[in-house]
C-alpha cells in the first residue's frame, strides 16, 4: 500500500520546481500572458492534474467500498459523504486547470481503480476503511506539500482547504477504526 501512497505525497515532483506565476493572473484578468510565463503555467497544470488523478482515484476507492457490501451504516453514510467531498475537490481542480488553459485529466474505469487499489483483497468493513485511510493521510500529506510551490496566494488557499477536509477524513476514518491519534504535533506534512 506505501505504492499507493507515495505519490500522493510527492506529487510535485513530476512538475519540478514550476508554480503559478504572473501567468495565472493575466489569464483570469483576461490577457495573454507571454510564452515564458505560459510554460511556468503549463507546469501548473502538470501539478494539478496529478492532484486531479489523485481525486478520481479517491472517488472510485469510495465507489469500491460503497458497492462492496462490506461497509454498514453509519460507516457506509460516511464513506458516502467523503466521496461527495472528493467530488468537490475533483471539480474544484478541474476548474483550476481550465482557468489556466489546461485540459483535466479524464477519471479511469471502476475496474483499473480496483486493480490498482488491489480491491480483491478487500475482506472486511476494516479493510476497506484502513485503505481509505491511507489514502486520505496520502492526500494530506499531498496537499500540505504542494501548498509552498503556488505563487499564487489562491491556488495555495485551495490546496490548503484541500488538506484540511483530506485530514478531517483522516482522523474520522482514524477514529472509526479506534486508532490513537498522533502523539506529537507537527505529525501531517512531513
Amino acid at each position: 500500500m506505501q505504492s499507493l501512497i507515495q505519490p500522493r505525497r510527492n506529487f510535485l515532483a513530476v512538475s519540478g520546481a514550476g508554480v503559478l506565476s504572473a501567468t495565472a493572473v493575466a489569464v483570469l484578468a483576461g490577457r495573454a500572458a507571454p510564452a515564458k510565463a505560459q510554460t511556468a503555467s503549463m507546469a501548473d497544470v502538470n501539478i494539478l492534474n496529478v492532484a486531479l488523478g489523485l481525486e478520481h482515484e479517491a472517488i472510485g476507492a469510495y465507489e469500491l467500498g460503497a458497492k462492496s457490501g462490506l461497509l454498514q451504516k453509519p460507516a457506509l453514510d460516511v464513506a458516502v459523504l467523503f466521496q461527495s467531498h472528493h467530488k468537490a475537490h475533483r471539480d474544484a481542480l478541474a476548474a483550476a486547470i481550465a482557468s489556466l488553459g489546461g485540459k483535466a485529466v479524464e477519471t479511469k474505469s471502476l475496474d483499473d481503480y480496483a486493480k490498482a487499489l488491489n480491491a480483491g483483497t478487500l475482506k472486511s468493513q476494516t479493510d476497506v476503511l484502513m485503505l481509505a485511510a491511507r489514502l486520505e493521510l496520502g492526500a494530506t500529506n499531498a496537499y500540505l506539500g504542494v501548498i509552498p510551490a503556488f505563487k499564487d496566494a489562491k491556488l495555495g488557499q485551495v490546496a490548503a482547504r484541500l488538506a484540511a477536509d483530506e485530514t478531517m477524513h483522516w482522523t474520522a476514518l482514524s477514529g472509526t477504526l479506534s486508532r490513537a491519534l498522533p502523539a506529537t504535533a507537527l505529525s501531517f506534512g512531513a
